[in-house]
This record gives structure tokens, C-alpha cells and sequence, in this order.
């Protein structure tokens, strides 16, 4: 597994794997559909995937972007894993806000809080 994709920049902490855009605007959709080739060539490469999605450095995102996370989302629960986003600039977060994407996903404001929220696999279910 390469740890340096085109659209990404995967950092290894133990088995937490932080993921971090290359890019500042997330609008084209041909990199949108890169970007999801690349979560999901992640995620299938682990048993339970531990993902923190970093969004520093993200100031536009588009319709298609949010599609990418809900779909890399529902691939992270198909592989008892799990995901958080962090990071997340306000005019960004206003949009998690108004779709309510912000009830779907485990919002922090940074990666050590993200990665701390992250439970152990003995205790995933002594939340």
C-alpha cells in the first residue's frame, strides 16, 4: 500500500490512519472519483479501518465530495471500522450543518481528539 496517493497523504499512527487532502478545493469530479478509489483501496487493505479525515488546509468541498464521505462511511461500518473527520473550517462545516451530515459523522475540532475518540476494538461497544 502506497503511503502517499495522488489526492491523499496517508500518515500511519499504530493502526489509526490519518488521512489528509492534497488539495484545497475538493470540486473536480474526476478527482472526487480518484479520491474514492483511494479511501476504498484503504479500507479494503485493513481489517477493522481506523480512518481520521483531516480537512485543514480544505476551503471548498463539493456536493460530489460529500457523496464520496457518506459512501466511504458505509464502506467503514461494512469492515467494523471506524471513521472520524476533523479540522473541518466553518463555512465547510456550515454545509455539514444544513445537510445534516454533522449527525451522520463524529466531528472533531483536531486530529488528537479524533484520534482519541477512536475506542479500542475490546471496547467498541462500551460507549
Amino acid at each position: 500500500m502506497p503511503e502517499e496517493a495522488a489526492h491523499l497523504k496517508v500518515t500511519r499512527d499504530g493502526e489509526i490512519m490519518l488521512v489528509e487532502f492534497t488539495a484545497h478545493r475538493i470540486l473536480d469530479e474526476a478527482n472526487i472519483a480518484q479520491i474514492d478509489d483511494e479511501l476504498t483501496a484503504l479500507i479494503e487493505a485493513e481489517y477493522r479501518p481506523k480512518l481520521v479525515i483531516s480537512f485543514a488546509g480544505v476551503d471548498h468541498l463539493s456536493s460530489a465530495a460529500l457523496g464520496t464521505l457518506i459512501s466511504t462511511n458505509n464502506k467503514i461500518r461494512h469492515h467494523d471500522g471506524q471513521m472520524r473527520l476533523c479540522g473541518i473550517n466553518p463555512q465547510i462545516y456550515e454545509v455539514f450543518q444544513i445537510t445534516k451530515l454533522n449527525n451522520l459523522f463524529r466531528i472533531y475540532p483536531t486530529v488528537k481528539e479524533a484520534k482519541e475518540s477512536m475506542a479500542p476494538p475490546a471496547q467498541a461497544g462500551a460507549e
